[in-house]
């Protein structure tokens, strides 16, 4: 199947899921990992609709960041419940403060719509953490995030597409 269908195909699976019940599961896999508890700058994501929702673990004592999109680019902006968030122009919540180095994160989670055991990610077809992820420092983890069901052996990789460091579903890291 090619990355539309699998997208397609995804977003059909999502619709299925109890997304709450999985993202406290995926919450309790990442907050056992050494790596996020070494951790001082964690990158999260504003989710929509059907995604994982990790912002729970804003309640450990990290820094915490969100994505905001500017143009092609993401940029990494702090983030508490003091920050403003706005809808961008893809429906998704973004924080209004000021932009810092995503040098400085040292842990990343990086939202998709379906993941591989070779850790490469589906994304939603904007390419936009497969251009931001060079921009991380070499030594930040960075982790997919995904539902069991939508952990698969093999996805179409392409050559700007980049894997992850691990995937984390709700039964392990892969």
């Amino acid at each position: 199947m090619d990355k539309a269908g699998l997208r397609k195909n995804a977003k059909e699976i999502r619709c299925g899921l109890d997304v709450e019940s999985l993202s406290r599961a995926i919450c309790a896999q990442i907050a056992r990992m050494p790596e996020f508890n070494r951790a001082e700058n964690v990158l999260l994501f504003h989710p929509t609709g059907q995604e994982l929702n990790l912002l729970s673990l804003c309640e450990c004592d990290k820094n915490f960041y969100l994505p905001r999109v500017e143009g092609e680019k993401l940029l990494v902006c702090p983030y508490n419940c003091d920050v403003k968030l706005e809808k961008s122009g893809f429906n998704i919540l973004e924080p209004c403060s000021k932009p810092v180095s995503p040098e400085i994160i040292d842990f990343a989670t990086i939202p998709c719509l379906m993941a591989d055991k070779q850790h490469f990610r589906l994304g939603y077809g904007g390419g936009f953490y497969d251009r931001f992820i060079p921009s991380l420092h070499k030594d930040c983890l960075k982790i997919a995030v995904v539902a069991d069901e939508l952990l698969i052996d093999r996805l179409p990789v392409e050559k700007f597409d980049l894997p992850v460091d691990y995937v984390v579903t709700e039964k392990g890291i892969v």
